[in-house]
């Protein structure tokens, strides 16, 4: 069984977000699909099956599957549209959050994602202790989401893992306005076994709605300042949410399963 990691988010190895993706002609069980995610041991393993002409997808941690992927998906998009069928511009997955469509353009590959609803939420001493600083806004949707002053500050963050891991949503991110991009984020994972995503798509249908609003912009050119970095082009617009990146492939292997 071939398998392939790429890094997404980026344009060069080593930075960006890396993903394996496995396409498959069947399903494998569950359990197989999870010690897989576990060997590869990075933040998400993708797998796809074609039937009746279009694909599903799904997204496993090593903590197990999940409900949603960004760069997991961009990754497999960029498999499939460069090793598998160079023909395919378009190509729409069935995932467990629904259809998600990816589009072809030039260099970037671009994502029709949800967005979730934000509501602002009481600062609490519970989320300063795990940030181990203080945000000026905290908005909950399926993560949480705490905005920062600067971009200083989401950079040089060093939150406990254990306590990020006890506070509400799913994933934790934080941002702030940047300098050469409209904003600046990071996210955290502990509660799926990560402790940090070098450049997490799902997060940014939290992050992007806040500073389209924020900024009245549609537009938004987002930055993800982990130690890899990655790049997201965004659109938000009339409830609907875009996020286009670029991918390179690092590697590709033979699983013996």
């Amino acid at each position: 069984m071939k398998q392939y990691v790429v890094d997404a988010f980026t344009n060069r190895v080593f930075s960006g977000n890396p993903a394996a993706v496995c396409i498959l002609d069947e399903w494998l069980d569950d359990q197989t699909m999870l010690l897989i995610a576990q060997e590869n041991n990075l933040s998400e393993t993708a797998f796809s099956v074609k039937q009746n002409g279009n694909y599903e997808l799904r997204w496993f941690t090593p903590g197990g599957e999940i409900d949603l992927c960004g760069h997991a998906t961009l990754a497999t998009a960029f498999i499939l549209m460069n090793e598998v069928d160079a023909s395919l511009k378009e190509v729409t997955f069935s995932t467990l959050s629904g259809d998600l469509t990816v589009t072809r353009e030039a260099h970037l590959y671009r994502m029709t994602f949800p967005p979730f609803d934000l509501k602002r939420v009481e600062l609490t001493q519970a989320i300063i202790d795990a940030l181990g600083a203080t945000p000026t806004e905290v908005y909950l949707g399926r993560d949480l989401l705490c905005v920062f002053e600067n971009s200083e500050q989401v950079i040089h963050l060093k939150p406990d893992i254990e306590k990020v891991k006890q506070l509400d949503g799913v994933l934790v991110h934080v941002t702030a306005p940047g300098t050469d991009t409209d904003c600046v984020s990071r996210s955290f994972a502990p509660k799926h076994s990560i402790a940090e995503d070098p450049v997490c798509g799902s997060g940014h249908c939290h992050i992007v709605p806040y500073w389209a609003k924020k900024l009245n912009q549609t537009e938004v050119l987002a930055y993800q300042a982990s130690s890899r970095g990655g790049t997201l082009y965004t659109t938000f617009k009339d409830g609907v949410l875009t996020l286009a990146g670029e991918a390179v492939l690092f590697a590709q292997s033979e699983l013996y399963i």
